[in-house]
């Protein structure tokens, strides 16, 4: 069972990357996994895009030791490879290795996410900031109605681009 997931992920991991996408979001988050009988830390990087037809999808997922910029290099240029291209805004935290990384693989703009930011600003608030929340500076995104339930109750927030009726797995 465990086989056929694994061909599924890197079916998609592998897929090559059509059109242009100019916007991208770079982000990382750290797990626990048992390595060579013991419990170590690993960075898992994923890329989500935007294409210029206004569709998300996501791009790439690595696992590797840290942040460092060799990975993110590395990370990158595999998915130039895969065909990503018309990049022109990456959208991370402030991580030196992955600013460095955009710079020569992409040469693209770079812009901090304003979610790392507010993290970052919030937690040297201290207790006199606990109960503050910061004011929107842009009005909220247009949500589409979620669809009316299924004949088995569920519900889908999905939607696919034209033609599509599934994800590309």
């Amino acid at each position: 069972m465990c086989a056929e997931i694994d061909g599924k992920i890197a079916t998609f991991l592998e897929r090559p990357i059509e059109g242009d996408w100019p916007y991208v979001w770079l982000d990382a988050t750290y797990v626990k996994v048992r390595q060579d009988g013991r419990i170590v830390s690993v960075a898992v990087i994923i890329v989500v895009g935007a294409n210029t037809a206004g569709w998300c999808e996501v791009l790439g997922m690595a696992i590797g030791a840290s942040e460092a910029e060799i990975f993110w290099k590395d990370f990158l240029r595999k998915l130039a490879r895969r065909g990503l291209r018309g990049v022109k805004l990456v959208v991370s935290d402030p991580h030196e290795g992955i600013k460095a990384a955009i710079a020569k693989v992409f040469n693209a703009t770079w812009q901090r996410c304003r979610v790392h930011f507010m993290r970052n600003v919030l937690a040297h608030a201290g207790k006199q900031g606990a109960g503050w929340s910061p004011p929107s500076s842009a009005p909220p995104l247009p949500r589409k109605p979620m669809p009316p339930p299924t004949p088995n109750g569920a519900r889908s927030p999905i939607s696919f681009a034209p033609g599509r009726t599934s994800w590309p797995i």
